[in-house]
């Protein structure tokens, strides 16, 4: 009993050195979403099959391949406009556009164009032209393709194999 008063009293005569009052400060703004991203959206793949090399000497890319991003739950009182930017290793070669993972471009880069009306090239890093939003669901629809370097066609080094290209994704509401 002795000991426990012992600890008490000494626990007492220490400094308060332990407590410091508002040594964190937490703050933040928690702002509300025009829009939800489908689940369907969170993870595109674009599946290109067996390209022949031969044919990006006669032409210089694919025809471009549809994928939407899905938009719901939009309430246009929030944000009646949105832009996508596209992130990722920009190619050299063929600025905007986007090199395979491994580092090794093989001659060739990925694009990614507007799929409605007259197709504008989005370039990597950069916002996209505005997409109008409507109230409810939204289809954002794009293409994606696959164009070779002007050096590569005018050399005929096109490598073959398989090829991965990796980007992200980031949704604006301007």
């Amino acid at each position: 009993m002795k000991r426990l008063f012992y600890y008490l009293a000494l626990t007492m005569l220490m400094p308060s050195a332990f407590a410091i009052e508002n040594n964190v400060q937490i703050s933040g703004q928690l702002v509300a979403e025009p829009c939800t991203l489908s689940t369907d959206s969170s993870a595109i793949t674009l599946d290109f099959g067996n390209l022949v090399s031969k044919y990006f000497y006669q032409t210089s890319r694919t025809p471009g391949e549809p994928f939407a991003i899905v938009l719901t739950e939009c309430d246009t009182s929030l944000g009646n406009s949105a832009t996508v930017t596209f992130k990722g290793t920009e190619s050299v070669a063929l600025p905007g556009l986007l090199v395979p993972d491994d580092g090794d471009t093989h001659g060739i880069a990925f694009g990614i164009e507007t799929d409605e009306g007259s197709p504008q090239p989005l370039a990597l890093n950069q916002p996209s032209p505005v997409f109008a939003l409507a109230n409810g669901t939204n289809t954002l629809a794009l293409r994606g393709y696959v164009q070779a370097e002007p050096d590569a066609i005018a050399a005929q080094s096109l490598t073959a194999g398989p090829f991965i290209a990796t980007a992200t994704f980031q949704i604006d509401y301007p």
